[in-house]
């Protein structure tokens, strides 16, 4: 009887066990972001801004990303300031859920515009980014080609809060430390968007040393969540990346 009941009882609950499985695959990777920013200014109101970035799995020892940009950038007033520019970004296979199988990298060109709103709450330094981007992402031929067969197009929307904090008084001078923190998040809309309505989400805070008003560095700890544009193709299943690491960063300006 007692063996009935329990059979009777695990037939019963098997949808709703079937059901609670997950519905998506995490990956997680080790990351390692190095990026150099340096801002030059033309006037009292024009700045050229330039950046890289590499951006590496496993820590360092193999490509997750390299990433160009080139902008110019419009301070309106002391609290505001509009930019844009292009990005070249090159994506290279990496993880347990690659985002291409035959191991080729794949390439993506970018316009962005953003506006920056900087303000203080007590010691804080507060800044709002909104960032409007217009990518074109290659889809390769099959067979491992590295050739383009076309572009896809997608838009994407990105707001960043960023926060610093001076260590060594009310103000952030040179030779002194100041904390960090930010966190930004990537919404695609729009044609050809797929699975990727959220795209991705990223989260860091360290510490940063200003060296002179021409250089900073900043060292912090980095979790980038984000969401591949196809599910996997065995599972059917949504595939999200959970990446935690580091990331080092150079600030100059000139």
């Amino acid at each position: 009887m007692h063996q009935r009941l329990l059979t009777m009882a695990l037939f019963a609950l098997t949808p709703l066990l079937t059901n609670a499985q997950p519905s998506r695959i995490t990956d997680h990777n080790a990351i390692g972001w190095f990026t150099v920013n340096g801002d030059y200014k033309l006037t009292r109101q024009w700045t050229i801004h330039t950046e890289a970035q590499w951006r590496r799995a496993n820590f360092i020892t193999n490509w997750q990303q390299a990433l160009y940009r080139l902008g110019l950038v419009y301070k309106a007033t002391d609290k505001i300031q509009l930019s844009g520019g292009y990005t070249a970004l090159v994506t290279y296979p990496y993880g347990g859920y690659p985002v291409a199988d035959t191991g080729v990298p794949t390439t993506e060109h970018r316009a962005y515009e953003d506006v920056t709103l900087s303000d203080t709450a007590g010691i804080v330094n507060l800044s709002h980014r909104v960032r409007l981007e217009q990518r074109w992402l290659a889809n390769l031929l099959p067979g491992g080609s590295r050739e383009v067969a076309n572009w896809r197009y997608q838009n994407r929307v990105r707001y960043q809060l960023q926060a610093t904090v001076p260590l060594q008084g009310r103000t952030r001078d040179n030779r002194e430390w100041y904390a960090f923190f930010y966190d930004e998040i990537f919404i695609g809309f729009g044609e050809n968007v797929g699975n990727n309505v959220f795209n991705q989400n990223r989260i860091s805070g360290g510490l940063g040393y200003q060296f002179s008003d021409a250089i900073r560095l900043e060292l912090g700890y980095l979790n980038q969540i984000t969401q591949h544009a196809d599910n996997d193709t065995v599972t059917g299943k949504s595939v999200f990346e959970n990446n935690n690491g580091f990331r080092l960063n150079v600030a100059c300006d000139f």
